[in-house]
């Protein structure tokens, strides 16, 4: 006899879950508020009480029960979602290392000296994209426990920027970017460089994977009353409105129009918004003039500089 399968998503068990304990529940509730009205002692008025009483405590538990229910189920959802993500971010950047240590090891290409520059040139891009991203978990599980320490600095921004600028640059290929940096900021700003520099890649790399073959990606750094302004533009996609409620939320990737996403793990944002507000200031995403988006972050001018 073939074995019957019966699949229920997790909506419809919370369904008839709900269904299965708001029923008696209801009836429960009536046959005390029917024991307490037509009462004729004492008694028959403390069984009413009691019954509602019981009734209460039951729904209750049963509410705490779906409760717990759901975070459970979202919580395994996203810890799948997670390690399939991070499984397929690892899959390209390790396949094309391997390849290209096969064609050094092969000695093919050991009389050439442009190809092997170019293989060794890929393998250490690669490593650059394989590294930003255990620094995402890494930073990501520090930051959740509370635990990401910072080392602050009195002074601009230029520092952070241009580091995170060099490391972008060598994980792109020369010449594959139309890009730009308008450094326009005078005032000083107390910050962890290496923090910041860090939210500077993660939207850099984010406007790499959302814009099109022809990439333009441009920074901008000015000053405002008492507050330094940095926007990260591009020429991609550009963002729909539920893109820009959820996009800066954990795990939370933007939908391409084919129906497929962006890649990514998901994190990088969401490290981007905690490690500004530590610092005392904001980041807001918007769609930009040339339809891409455009990310802006306000942070906090400096006592001294002010």
């Amino acid at each position: 006899m073939q074995r019957i399968r019966l699949k229920l998503d997790f909506k419809a068990v919370i369904i008839l879950l709900a269904v299965g304990v708001l029923l008696p529940v209801m009836l429960s509730t009536v046959a005390g508020i029917v024991a307490i009205v037509f009462a004729e002692d004492a008694g028959g008025i403390v069984t009413g009480v009691l019954v509602i009483c019981f009734t209460a405590a039951a729904a209750g538990s049963a509410l705490v029960a779906v409760v717990l229910m759901a975070r459970k189920a979202r919580l395994a959802r996203l810890q799948s979602d997670f390690i399939a993500n991070v499984t397929h971010e690892l899959r390209t950047p390790l396949t094309n290392i391997r390849l290209r240590t096969q064609t050094l090891q092969s000695g093919l290409i050991a009389h050439d000296p442009t190809l092997t520059a170019d293989c060794l040139s890929t393998i250490l891009r690669e490593t650059e994209w394989l590294e930003a991203m255990v620094d995402k978990v890494l930073t990501w599980r520090a930051s959740a426990g509370e635990m990401l320490a910072f080392n602050p600095v009195v002074q601009t921004v230029s520092q952070a920027v241009s580091q995170a600028v060099d490391r972008f640059q060598s994980m792109v290929q020369a010449g594959n970017i139309d890009f730009s940096i308008a450094d326009n900021s005078r005032l000083k700003v107390r910050h962890d460089v290496r923090a910041l520099s860090s939210v500077m890649l993660n939207l850099l790399t984010n406007a790499y994977k959302n814009t099109g073959p022809n990439k333009r990606i441009s920074i901008v750094l000015r000053d405002e009353t008492g507050a330094v302004i940095i926007t990260v533009s591009d020429n991609g996609v550009g963002l729909s409105p539920a893109d820009t409620e959820h996009i800066f939320e954990p795990f939370y990737r933007v939908p391409q129009r084919n129906g497929g996403d962006a890649g990514g793990i998901g994190l990088g944002l969401a490290i981007a918004r905690y490690i500004v507000t530590r610092h005392g200031g904001s980041i807001r995403a918007a769609n930009s003039d040339d339809d891409g988006a455009v990310f802006t972050i306000r942070l906090p001018a400096a006592r001294e500089s002010t």
